[in-house]
């Protein structure tokens, strides 16, 4: 029997090229790559899989259609869209490429996947979509979406148009909505990355406003086999929320760092809060965890350690990519802050 055929699109950003590795390394399908190659694009995170027999690289747009039905040339048999513009910061400065790629662009996937007859449509989504929580309680795959941002926005009129075409022509769609994600191999403009590697050459490491804002933290590993336990097993027409439970404010998350690394408090500097901050994200991961049998396996404190010596231990891939364009955004972003 030949082996199901997935498309991932964004596969050379952090979590989708984690997601790569994770599908690849149980040798159950072949894959087909579609990325852009963006400032967030890196194909050395999936360096040594180039030549791995089931896997190609296809460099492309989704908001392109011409793009997308070359990603389309051999028999797809199920999608996993993670191709979008995702920092909050870049949303505020430039909508309308938010607007562009993870509306516009996930749209021209539904409408291939739907001509080509797929037999599933994972949409992968974020809890940002829900916007911001009180103190108390946590995001249900019902709670009301409420996004506060551009990119929240564009990834909840996607989630919305992705379940229209389940509804509508009977797409085989599902959607996930995951927490903060933390590992190796994301981009140094995110939280974690950016502060370990400012800290380790001793630069000042930007918190917005009181650092109290909590988000409830994932190992990207464990939401990789979320995603694939959803793609096996997941309800077309459902939703399901990955969390973790580890809700962690931003100064604990930057104490931890400097604990491991062993640097000084002082490099802490708070900055201006950011417009539309969200105060508190958490997940509730009972859906998941009780109908797919989902289970987290990362201890947050574990991983959190590990996560910070790969960013030691790989000091190369993250100082080749804070040059150029990076530097130019985090100086504009952050200097007059």
């Amino acid at each position: 029997m030949d082996k199901p055929h997935i498309l991932v699109t964004g596969g050379c950003g952090f979590i989708g090229s984690n997601f790569i590795r994770y599908l690849l390394s149980s040798g159950a399908c072949t894959i087909t790559n579609l990325d852009k190659l963006t400032y967030a694009g890196n194909l050395e995170n999936l360096k040594g899989f180039e030549a791995r027999p089931g896997y190609t690289f296809v460099r492309g747009d989704i908001a392109n259609e011409a793009d997308v039905e070359r990603a389309f040339a051999a028999p797809v048999d199920a999608v996993v869209n993670f191709a979008a513009e995702s920092h909050v910061d870049r949303s505020i400065m430039d909508p309308g490429a938010f607007v562009t790629t993870n509306i516009y662009g996930t749209y021209l996937l539904l409408e291939q996947a739907r001509r080509k007859g797929v037999t599933k449509f994972l949409q992968v989504s974020t809890d940002e979509v829900y916007g911001s929580l009180g103190e108390t309680g946590r995001f249900r795959e019902e709670t009301q979406l409420a996004p506060n941002s551009p990119y929240s926005a564009s990834k909840a009129s996607a989630d919305l148009l992705a379940m229209a075409y389940h509804k509508t022509f009977g797409l085989p769609v599902v959607i996930t909505r995951c927490s903060n994600n933390y590992g190796p191999y994301q981009f140094p403009e995110k939280l974690i990355p950016l502060l370990v590697s400012n800290a380790l050459v001793d630069r000042e490491l930007p918190i917005y406003g009181d650092g109290l804002n909590v988000r409830d933290w994932i190992h990207v590993s464990d939401h990789c086999a979320a995603l694939a336990l959803v793609l096996d097993k997941g309800v077309p027409g459902n939703v399901y929320n990955v969390g973790a439970g580890n809700e962690r404010n931003n100064l604990e998350i930057v104490e931890i760092i400097l604990e491991v690394l062993n640097k000084p408090r002082s490099l802490i500097k708070y900055v201006k809060d950011r417009p539309g901050h969200d105060r508190r994200y958490a997940i509730d991961n009972t859906k998941i965890r009780d109908t797919l049998g989902f289970e987290v396996h990362v201890p947050f404190k574990t991983g959190m350690e590990e996560t910070v010596r790969w960013y030691v231990e790989h000091r190369d891939w993250w100082e080749k990519i804070k040059t150029g364009e990076y530097l130019g955004f985090y100086e504009k972003w952050y200097g007059s802050r």
